[in-house]
């Protein structure tokens, strides 16, 4: 009996501790939010639509211009798109400080989008979308409007990310519409 309690105990505790590391579930009736997604040159590149998903945030991508190939993309800290190099954007959203792998493989900051690839056509374009499973557009801290908003930005190439990730080539700035 001692030993069912305990699992018990043991069960709720995880419970608890994985609900407190996800993000809460999307407001109802939020609306998708469209922003320009800009290149190096400052030129628009296409477009970026955010809506709510049972799990996350749906991110739709339509792509002009851009080299073909694999990217990376993610969701970055700061509402901000200084061309070139778009380092205004900052580090990846990470409200948790999770970091990448610092607390465990597993362990990812809130802007990085699991298992996709943009993946660009030989004509410069893309029709996409995925899921931030990590994200919300609500007023939590997990918000892609919290601090003033966030951005997405898009990488050069689709190597693994590091504090040194590639070169950053597009960027469109999230913020909360009035």
């Amino acid at each position: 009996m001692i030993r069912a309690m305990s699992y018990s105990a043991l069960l709720l505790a995880f419970a608890a501790s994985a609900a407190a590391a996800t993000p809460p579930a999307p407001p109802a009736g939020t609306k998708p939010v469209t922003a320009n997604i800009i290149g190096a040159d400052g030129k628009t590149v296409g477009t970026v639509t955010l809506a709510e998903a049972d799990h996350g945030v749906k991110v739709t991508l339509d792509i002009k211009n851009l080299p073909p190939g694999a990217h990376l993309m993610h969701i970055h800290q700061n509402a901000k798109c200084d061309p070139p190099d778009f380092k205004s954007a900052g580090p990846h959203f990470d409200p948790t400080g999770m970091g990448h792998g610092e607390h465990g493989p597993a362990a990812l900051p809130a802007g990085d989008i699991p298992n996709f690839v943009l993946t660009v056509k030989p004509d410069g374009t893309a029709h996409t979308s995925a899921v931030a499973p990590n994200v919300t557009m609500g007023t939590d801290k997990y918000s892609v409007f919290s601090n003033g908003g966030t951005a997405i930005v898009i990488h050069a190439v689709a190597d693994k990310v590091t504090e040194a990730a590639p070169p950053r080539i597009a960027c469109a700035v999230i913020t909360k519409p009035e």
